[in-house]
């Protein structure tokens, strides 16, 4: 009898007819193994360091090698590219300056707002100066090229300023100030035929 008392303890009473739940009543309930997925990011504590190899130079997917040779028809290619590369490599031992143009349109778009806060207040040299440090950091931009056109033809330098004049035509022939720009040329065409001594 010791042992039939032990068996049905009070902590798990069978359920009776009267507590039994009516199935067609009520929705069964979702079943407690249902889990979501962890979309947390793997934390490092949990990563061997005994696992992972620090060998330089070596990918980090043992599976995808990563070849570096050149291709096997790279010289019928490209037969001056060694030429090219010894060529910088000898300025460069030489103590010659090799650089590269810096090309950074954010920084010409800046000097052509600072240079047009300038030209508006006339303050010609400033903004010509400004509009120039446009075109070191994006050449071929029409919009400084023509903006220092006008600044040149303004402090009365129309052989510079016809230059920038046909630059800005050449980068956009049929562009928003072309009409402008020929007729600046025309005008200061003029002007360099009236200011020549005669013979």
């Amino acid at each position: 009898m010791g042992v039939w008392a032990q068996s049905a303890s009070p902590s798990s009473p069978a359920p009776s007819n009267s507590q039994a739940p009516d199935s067609a009543s009520s929705p069964p309930s979702k079943p407690a193994t249902s889990r979501t997925p962890n979309l947390a990011p793997p934390r490092s504590d949990r990563v061997n360091a005994d696992d992972l190899d620090n060998e330089p130079g070596e990918s980090s997917s043992k599976d995808t090698p990563i070849d570096l040779s050149p291709p096997a028809d790279d010289a019928k290619a490209h037969p001056q590219s060694s030429e090219i590369l010894m060529d910088v490599e000898g300025a460069s031992s030489n103590g010659d300056v090799s650089e590269f143009h810096p090309w950074n349109p954010h920084k010409a778009a800046k000097n052509i707002e600072v240079g047009d806060f300038y030209f508006k207040r006339k303050n010609y040299r400033a903004a010509a100066d400004r509009y120039r440090e446009a075109l070191f950091y994006k050449d071929n931009d029409a919009l400084a090229t023509f903006r220092l056109a006008v600044c040149l033809e303004k402090m009365d330098q129309p052989d510079e300023a016809r230059k920038e004049y046909e630059s800005y035509l050449k980068i956009l022939p049929h562009g928003p100030q072309s009409e402008e720009a020929q007729k600046a040329i025309q005008r200061l065409q003029g002007t360099a035929a009236n200011t020549k001594p005669a013979r």
